[in-house]
């Protein structure tokens, strides 16, 4: 188990090598943090590309550097990114990741948090939406190799809720097999290789009954 800083606190495992820290365990406070999807998906560009500025972020974004700056702070506020300061100077500030990732803490805290739970979900949600029509917009132009990798598909089941949660362990063993990097490394990657995003959803479904109930 992860050590925990103190109530409202976002836990850490530990940070070998002064880089940033492996896991962020979500408590009240992070979920409250991430109920916005421009942050989701700024914590997002921050661990995928490294550190930036509000200005390059914005950009990337299609906001404001004010609005990006903004919610920057808020993130930091939360302990989801910080100031780098060995890059900044008086006129630009730099911001780089605390995590390379983010899960969800086990337990009650959907049930004690439910409105911040249900907030920070749907705006997961709308951030991977936005990823998958920008891939979709910039598929007719992409290489081939490309258009080919991209996958959208829908396989409907019909299992219990302990296999339901077995089943999203072993997608995320599958996708750990080819990781060839951590998230937030810059290293060069292998000849050939592209960065690919898998995003994986388990959505339970109403029964036959259900749906048919008046």
């Amino acid at each position: 188990m992860d050590p925990e800083d103190g109530e409202g606190r976002t836990r850490t495992a530990p940070s070998p090598g002064g880089g940033p820290h492996p896991t962020a365990v979500l408590d009240a406070k992070g979920l409250r943090a991430l109920a916005h999807p421009l942050r989701v998906r700024l914590v997002r560009l921050l661990r995928t590309y490294g550190p930036a500025t509000a200005t390059r972020l914005a950009v990337r974004l299609r906001v404001n550097s004010g609005t990006a700056s903004y919610h920057l702070r808020r993130l930091a506020d939360a302990g989801f990114g910080t100031e780098d300061v060995g890059r900044g100077n008086a006129r630009e500030r730099w911001w780089r990741p605390v995590h390379e990732e983010t899960r969800s803490e086990g337990g009650d805290l959907p049930e004690r948090e439910p409105g911040a739970a249900l907030a920070h979900l749907r705006s997961v949600a709308a951030a991977y939406t936005l990823r998958v029509q920008r891939a979709l917009d910039e598929a007719g132009t992409a290489p081939g190799p490309r258009r080919t990798a991209l996958d959208l598909s829908d396989r409907p089941l019909r299992i219990t809720a302990a296999e339901a949660v077995a089943l999203g362990e072993e997608l995320r063993a599958v996708t750990e097999r080819y990781r060839r990097d951590s998230p937030g490394s810059r290293a060069d990657a292998p000849g050939g290789t592209e960065r690919v995003s898998v995003i994986t959803f388990v959505l339970p479904e109403l029964s036959r009954a259900e749906q048919d109930a008046p």
